[in-house]
């Protein structure tokens, strides 16, 4: 079994100094935190895996496709695998638990 602390995951997160910690991965899932600061740019690119997000916390957007919605604390969002997709407008800091089926960058690798 593997078993994880949130509140352990978002110090390391936040000694890392980066967008994006990845803390789970095995050949069919991965995991990790993304956190994006209020007003900030989603830097991220379309991803070869289908993913979900689990907003821990704030407050913003997510253009996926053509479709925007608002997203907050507890809004879960599936995005397949290849679709453009972004978060922007971010009122307030956006911490993501983000999950990827299968593992991130396992696809074509």
């Amino acid at each position: 079994m593997l078993a994880f602390d949130l509140s352990a995951i978002e110090e390391e997160h936040r000694a890392a100094g980066k967008l994006w910690l990845e803390f789970l991965r095995v050949p069919d899932l991965s995991m990790g935190l993304y956190v994006l600061p209020a007003g900030g740019v989603d830097p991220q690119q379309p991803h070869t895996e289908d993913e979900i997000y689990y907003v821990l916390g704030g407050r913003g957007h997510i253009r996926v496709a053509a479709e925007d919605r608002a997203i907050e604390t507890g809004s879960i969002v599936y995005v397949g695998a290849n679709v453009e997709h972004r978060f922007h407008n971010i009122e307030e800091e956006l911490r993501l638990l983000v999950f990827f089926a299968p593992a991130e960058g396992s696809v074509g690798a």
